[in-house]
């Protein structure tokens, strides 16, 4: 596994990479510092910050290698992740405002979506990684997103709970509610949910992790945080997709920046699988073109 670990060499960098070394310790990942300075001058006290910071990497990261610019970061990010191929990237991130959209760094949510590999945002205090909380729709494009969880958490030697949230149904349907929160029931049963929950606790399992699956109805970023309390779970993983447009960047939903919004903890933003029916602009206009062909 290889990861870039980026840095500004303030306090939101310094938690990205003791949260980045922590997990390359424990994958026994190969990892790239990229030290972010935003002028010129600040390159060298830079490169010294994280020569320095490499004593408090755990011992099994190896050789680290350090890469320092100085530019926008989001396109020092997109520029490096784009010339190496790496499997995780993690940063740091701090919290701005408590109202609006973004409480976070704007640069944040432009990092998320710009770049492909999926993006771990390290924030608050979590002194190991053992509790996963992955936040699942229930559906198949989840299946990547599952996969690296799996791979992190086996690592990790963590557990992981797959968290389901559904609307809460009127009354009347409350026998359906029943039902549906019979897990044993659910997951045996030949629904698309059922299946897909299935599965998904399968892969886990197989790579050796302890799963457990939870059905809450409600709002879903309010029984999402009251599972993330009840359980102090240590990382959150959320979803984000890719664009069907003509430009590739990647989506992120408002439940996932909501999470990133108010976690107390580190969030994975894990990619969805590739879009199987993905249109853009020139296939619509071809389509478009031909259906007036025959009309």
């Amino acid at each position: 596994m290889r990861i870039l670990i980026c840095s500004n060499g303030m306090p939101a960098g310094d938690t990205a990479t003791r949260v980045g070394g922590l997990l390359a310790g424990l994958c026994r990942a190969e990892i790239t510092l990229l030290g972010i300075a935003e002028e010129p001058k600040d390159e060298v006290p830079l490169r010294e910050a994280l020569q320095a910071s490499l004593q408090s990497l755990p011992a099994e990261v190896v050789s680290p290698r350090i890469v320092v610019g100085a530019g926008d970061p989001i396109r020092q990010i997109l520029n490096e992740t784009s010339a190496s191929s790496y499997d995780l990237v993690v940063i740091g991130t701090e919290q701005k405002r408590n109202t609006g959209l973004y409480w976070r760094s704007r640069k944040t949510y432009e990092v998320i979506k710009a770049i492909s590999p999926p993006v771990l945002v390290a924030t608050g205090e979590r002194p190991q990684l053992k509790r996963f909380l992955v936040c699942t729709g229930g559906k198949k494009f989840i299946a990547a997103a599952v996969l690296l969880t799996g791979k992190l958490a086996a690592a990790a030697g963590a557990s992981a709970t797959l968290l389901h949230v559904m609307a809460e149904p009127p009354a009347m349907y409350a026998d359906l509610v029943r039902r549906e929160e019979d897990l044993d029931r659910l997951l045996e049963s030949n629904s698309e949910l059922g299946l897909n929950l299935s599965r998904q606790k399968a892969d886990l399992e197989s790579l050796g992790i302890t799963v457990e699956v939870r059905i809450r109805h409600g709002m879903v970023l309010d029984e999402v945080f009251r599972e993330a309390r009840r359980g102090d779970y240590d990382l959150i993983v959320a979803g984000s997709s890719q664009s069907r447009g003509i430009v590739q960047h990647f989506i992120m939903g408002d439940l996932t920046r909501s999470i990133l919004n108010r976690a107390e903890c580190p969030v994975l933003v894990a990619r969805s699988g590739p879009l199987t029916h993905a249109r853009n602009i020139w296939q619509s206009l071809a389509r478009l073109f031909a259906a007036k062909q025959h009309d």
